[in-house]
């Protein structure tokens, strides 16, 4: 474990802080059950980090990481509890429990503190052993005039204090500082600045060149490519939604839907206002028919772009799934043509289940591979 993947978990961890802090059985369940599955992701980021970056989740992330010894049996064993509690809240039927709250915190504690006590601490300077103080004071006293005795007061010997302090210098005027000391010191400051302000962007445009590749690596086809191109824009660029939105569409994609939620749902916490964000979390929940889910985010979705069509077709055809027919044929019908077309009755009808955002369950009835993410 590099000091660098430590940090990066820790601040990781830290996220989680305070959304550890608000589980209580006080609060609606379904609420509780967001931030559990909220807390875990957040954790889950920083457990990656240990590692530099993996697509490993839940059980088999835990069991690498013991394996490599970044993490204790207690620890381990903790987060699995944690985990546990995550998946039983994905869960639309189940209502968190005060065991479900208590693993999580307990789980987030040992691994805080764990990563916390394996900081290295400064060294302190040796404290003298007994003897050696000892040793010392005889012989300073061996050394020292008898004349050269202290009170309270201060020495009785008046040439005392020269000998203990040594003689007394004269310290000389101040000189008047020199006319370009200032100006020298402004530009060595606006260098700093300067170059602290180069970083940042040479990093950020790091991260932008990642997930630019990634897309192109997605558009064409090279899946593997592309998932490896997002890890990396993600790990660059960590407060970026953009790299986990495209790593929960191709989750949801190949059917991995606890991997599209994870990433989903930290997509919209790096980006609670982005679109695309919402709208990919909302696709998921109506991939695995969490159909109430998926018409609230895609009611965010629309509000943060009212002009995104994949949005307002799906919000309809989230809306027809919950008996709300009327109202749903009007968001398909201001969405106007597209996949979401095919959720509309037959008159007569009831509304076939399989119909999908592009990207679906697979085993489901698909659609048309239109509305794809748009680049940045």
């Amino acid at each position: 474990m590099t000091a660098g993947s430590q940090r990066a978990a820790l601040d990781a961890i830290h996220s989680a802080r305070p959304i550890i802090a608000r589980l209580s059985m006080a609060r609606d369940s379904e609420d509780l059950a967001a931030d559990l599955i909220e807390a875990w992701t957040a954790t889950e980021t920083g457990l990656r980090s240990l590692i530099g970056g993996s697509s490993l989740t839940g059980q088999q992330l835990i069991r690498e990481l013991r394996q490599r010894h970044f993490l204790s049996l207690d620890q381990a064993n903790a987060l699995a509890e944690f985990h546990a509690a995550r998946e039983r809240a994905s869960r639309v039927d189940y209502i968190p429990t005060e065991g479900d709250v208590n693993a999580s915190r307990d789980a987030f504690v040992k691994l805080e503190a764990g990563l916390m006590g394996d900081t290295p601490a400064a060294a302190a300077p040796a404290a003298p052993s007994a003897s050696a103080a000892a040793a010392a004071a005889s012989a300073a006293g061996a050394q020292r005039p008898k004349a050269a005795a202290y009170t309270p007061d201060g020495p009785l010997d008046p040439s005392a204090r020269e000998r203990f302090e040594g003689t007394p210098t004269t310290v000389p005027p101040e000189r008047a500082r020199s006319s370009w000391v200032a100006p020298v010191i402004g530009l060595v400051a606006l260098l700093a600045v300067g170059g602290i302000a180069w970083y940042a962007i040479a990093g950020r445009n790091h991260g932008n060149g990642a997930l630019a590749s990634g897309i192109t690596a997605y558009r064409e086809g090279r899946r593997e490519a592309a998932a490896g191109d997002f890890m990396k824009a993600a790990k660059d660029a960590p407060n970026d939604p953009m790299p986990h939105v495209y790593l929960a569409r191709m989750a949801r994609e190949a059917g991995n839907m606890n991997t599209a939620n994870s990433e989903a749902v930290t997509a919209v916490r790096l980006g609670p206002n982005s679109g695309v964000a919402l709208r990919e979390l909302a696709s998921v929940s109506f991939a695995t028919q969490n159909y109430d889910a998926a018409r609230r985010f895609y009611i965010r979705a629309v509000q943060a772009d009212s002009g995104d069509k994949l949005s307002q077709g799906f919000l309809g055809c989230s809306l027809i799934r919950l008996g709300r027919v009327d109202e749903g044929m009007r968001w398909v019908t201001r969405a106007g043509p597209g996949a979401w077309s095919g959720c509309a009755p037959q008159p007569g009808a009831v509304p076939q289940a399989g119909v999908v955002p592009p990207g679906g369950q697979p085993g489901m009835q698909q659609v048309p591979p239109s509305g794809a993410l748009p680049p940045r």
